[in-house]
């Protein structure tokens, strides 16, 4: 009893009121758990001062005490109630935040308002002994007239309640309310704030959005559409257009392999054939550019058939091929026929390997149809690091310094390709010097743009819950911690 505790257990209550609010405003809001087991450590502390005071938070203070005292117990026993609802209240957000995230404050705010309004009855029934059903009664009462003044607010905040408890989006999320498109910035008491694509902010009552039809775009796993509306002339047969527009498909490799992607007939008529060519890309930002990549691949696949088809002219065609290379577009007319000499057509089958990885190339290869792989041997196996369609090469390395390929070039499709071989192209290299340095040019970017492939360091999924607290706990004890091939839209890996 010689301690100050239990002399003055009033005075250290005090002081562990003190502490718990320095603590909470000390420690940082990423150390919640921290932040919470302190606080019911300093509650139950403040509960046995409390008992040795000679108070109970469940009957009014002595009437005998002092008048100073007794204020100080009056106050210190509400504030036991009021303690012990922020506390639970902290509890519950622990407990919810991994179910409903660390943005959807909503619910936990309304049931922090009812264990509050729990905790403000009690301490008046409890502590300072008032009528408790009559100030409830007139409560209820003058929570009607409020709730008839306020009805639409009322029908926001339980629609928002319902909202929250449902989850048919979450913050983050692009989403569409009736004829409303945007991204989910943040749920309130009464409204979802919504980012459209033109950059402006729609507000959109909860009553609005839980009454109407809600369409999310990122749900489920995260995947978009894009779709494609392409309408060709009736003298291409519809089973080599959808043949190369399946090709223009593998050709992107930031479509998605599940859900696959797949090209239709819509709609035909005496002129015309309308096609649709629907993919789903990982990211809604990216719809944009996959949707103009697409279309720059079913225009080369397109061209590359239709070259391939025609046989009125049989010596434009390797021209046709040589126009689409833009290394080679500075060549005149006579040296492209005269090179057209020197250029041999060959087919390749799908998985066929036309330039192995570590071979010192003795020839340079145009693609005229189809769809080629490169991939580089890692240590776990081969990584994909491009793809490239018509009118685009490869193995400028055996003429620019004579190295060997870095990577390994293998057909993804059926693909046909014309090869010209060093002896023959030589000397045109010797006449030709904006020639060399364009396939220089070409074959430094390509390096660069595999090094930077390489340099990206894969994403570890931090882990929520528990183990993803005790594991970052862990470590902080511990340690105390596609890109294309070529430049342009001829000369690159799609």
């Amino acid at each position: 009893m010689d301690h100050l505790w239990f002399a003055y257990p009033l005075i250290s209550a005090s002081v562990l009121l003190i502490i718990d609010l320095v603590l909470w405003q000390w420690l940082h809001p990423r150390f919640l758990r921290r932040k919470l087991a302190c606080r019911l450590a300093l509650f139950v502390l403040f509960s046995m001062a409390l008992l040795d005071g000679g108070l109970s938070p469940l009957y009014p203070v002595p009437a005998d005490w002092p008048v100073s005292r007794h204020v100080l117990g009056t106050i210190l026993t509400i504030a036991w109630w009021l303690f012990g609802a922020r506390t639970l209240t902290v509890l519950a957000v622990v407990v919810m935040e991994p179910r409903i995230g660390g943005k959807g404050h909503l619910l936990q705010d309304v049931m922090g308002a009812i264990i509050f309004l729990v905790a403000v009855v009690a301490a008046a029934a409890y502590v300072l002994d008032l009528p408790v059903k009559g100030l409830l009664a007139t409560s209820g009462a003058v929570a009607i007239i409020l709730g008839l003044a306020v009805q639409s607010t009322l029908g926001d905040v339980f629609s928002g309640i319902v909202l929250n408890a449902t989850k048919p989006y979450r913050v983050d999320d692009w989403i569409r309310v009736d004829d409303i498109e945007g991204k989910v910035i943040e749920i309130d008491w009464r409204s979802t704030h919504l980012l459209t694509s033109e950059g402006s902010m729609a507000v959109i009552p909860n009553s609005m959005a839980a009454k109407t039809r809600i369409v999310n775009f990122s749900r489920p796993d995260h995947f978009h559409s894009v779709t494609l509306s392409i309408e060709l002339p009736t003298r291409l047969r519809p089973s080599l257009v959808l043949d190369s527009l399946d090709k223009a498909i593998l050709g992107c490799r930031e479509l998605l392999v599940t859900p696959k992607s797949s090209a239709v007939v819509v709609k035909t008529g005496l002129r015309s054939v309308e096609y649709e060519v629907t993919g789903y890309v990982k990211s809604r930002d990216r719809r944009s550019a996959v949707r103009n990549q697409l279309y720059d691949l079913i225009h080369r696949q397109l061209a590359a058939t239709e070259t391939r088809l025609d046989q009125s002219r049989p010596a434009t065609r390797p021209s046709a091929v040589l126009n689409t290379v833009g290394a080679l577009r500075m060549l005149s007319d006579e040296d492209r026929a005269q090179l057209e000499l020197h250029m041999h057509l060959g087919a390749y089958g799908a998985k066929d390997v036309v330039l192995a990885e570590g071979i010192v190339p003795d020839a340079l290869y145009i693609i005229e149809s189809g769809v080629m792989s490169v991939s580089i041997q890692r240590p776990d196996g081969w990584l994909e690091i491009g793809r490239m369609g018509p009118g685009e090469l490869f193995g400028e390395t055996g003429f620019v310094d004579g190295t060997p390929t870095a990577g390994r070039f293998c057909a993804y499709t059926d693909c046909m390709i014309y090869r010209i071989d060093k002896a023959d192209l030589e000397p045109w290299l010797q006449e030709h010097s904006e020639l060399i340095g364009a396939l220089a040019g070409l074959a430094k970017f390509r390096t660069k743009a595999r090094a930077s492939m390489l340099d990206v360091k894969p994403v570890i999924t931090d882990p929520s819950g528990f183990m993803g607290w005790l594991r970052k706990n862990v470590t902080r004890f511990q340690v105390g911690r596609g890109p294309g091939v070529g430049p342009g839209p001829t000369d690159k890996m799609s």
